[in-house]
């Protein structure tokens, strides 16, 4: 099999794979080629590539000779057209909500895998890049909000007297929440955490998180993990609870999302204008609407005092350990198609393939992503 590495587009500064993972893949008897510069912004030279026995090429010939295209993000327009029916695509490019990017791959009739797709369960937990990439959102999001807070996040015990830690509000108890609530803690804030799903309360509890708890949610075992739509009753509780502790708080963070849908709206204007001014909110899930009705993606927004960061590529800012733990999440799920020849053997009687799998001859595998086609 020929493995093609892509030099990713954008402002995206994280490489797929870092030589040391690339090492283990040519020691698979795969050939690995690299798109000349594709490692430079995760530091990783051609030479370090070179010197693990990849192959440097330029974009034009990567697309020519690999039989295996790997990137993180989705494949820019032009991409598109340059990827063969006999080619397949893997990176994440959400196709729950990128449907119209599914429906390009199904007309082409190329197989493509997205591995924000694999299944949530105990086996693909070494697979699982949304729980890896959503640790480094969750770390860095605190981080981020400290440094732009005009107050400490710790107590200080001083000769001028005594600084009151701060109170940090996290929205979703998700991988991105609970690194939130460990970080936090850890820099001596006083958190507060709100999820409609009670299972994560003990969670919360044992990284030193207080549970706001609102009576009335519907929970679904089958959601995978994830949180699902709630009923207008429970909203309407929902919203008061957080209105209340979003007013106390000096930071919030946003993390609360749906699979396939717009990110429930849970910190209105209203809320926000309610909020002490010089407090922040970081919105990790600004790409798919954001929690708050304030957020644009990538964006910094003042409002009334109140400091409101667009982020869902926090990733980015650490580009080398998250490269790395993006890398070993791929190389775990790629051992699954890979013989020990290896040469590509799909298996789709393994439910992660079949799980991860989006198109395949002209099908759609993946059944969550054929609903919502199928209704659309």
């Amino acid at each position: 099999m020929i493995l093609g590495l892509l030099k990713e587009h954008g402002i995206e500064t994280r490489v797929v794979l870092l030589p040391e993972t690339v090492k283990v893949f040519t020691d698979l008897k795969v050939e690995v080629l690299v798109e000349k510069g594709a490692g430079e912004s995760a530091f990783a030279a051609d030479s370090d590539y070179q010197a693990v026995g990849a192959k440097i090429v330029s974009r034009l010939d990567l697309f020519d000779q690999a039989e295996v295209l790997l990137q993180i993000q989705p494949p820019a327009k032009d991409d598109v057209e340059k990827i063969k029916p006999n080619q397949l695509w893997i990176s994440a490019f959400n196709p729950l909500w990128e449907t119209e990017l599914v429906k390009t791959f199904l007309q082409k009739g190329i197989t493509t895998f997205s591995l924000d797709s694999i299944p949530r369960t105990t086996r693909a937990q070494a697979m699982d890049i949304l729980s890896s990439m959503a640790t480094v959102s969750g770390y860095m999001a605190v981080l981020d909000a400290a440094s732009k807070l005009p107050t400490f996040f710790p107590m200080f015990m001083t000769a001028a007297g005594t600084i009151r830690p701060a109170n940090v509000l996290i929205l979703g108890a998700g991988v991105a929440g609970l690194q939130a609530i460990a970080t936090a803690r850890k820099l001596g804030a006083q958190v507060q955490v709100f999820d409609v799903r009670s299972a994560v309360k003990e969670e919360v509890m044992s990284l030193g998180g207080k549970f706001v708890e609102v009576e009335g949610a519907v929970e679904d075992k089958a959601a995978g993990g994830y949180a699902v739509e709630q009923t207008e009753e429970f909203k309407k509780k929902q919203q008061q609870a957080i209105n209340d502790h979003a007013a106390k708080a000096n930071v919030v963070i946003c993390t609360a999302q749906i699979p396939g849908k717009k990110a429930p709206l849970l910190l209105p204007t209203h809320a926000v204008e309610a909020m002490k001014p010089g407090s922040v909110i970081i919105d990790l899930v600004a790409s798919s609407g954001g929690n708050c009705e304030l957020t644009k993606d990538n964006e910094t927004v003042m409002h009334k005092g109140v400091t409101i960061i667009g982020q869902s590529n926090y990733p980015s800012h650490k580009s080398i350990d998250a490269s790395r733990m993006f890398g070993k999440n791929v190389l775990n799920f790629m051992k699954l198609i890979i013989d020990e020849e290896g040469k590509l053997n799909l298996n789709f009687e393994d439910e992660i393939v079949k799980g991860t799998c989006i198109t395949h001859n002209s099908e759609i595998y993946n059944e969550r992503v054929k609903s919502i086609i199928e209704k659309a």
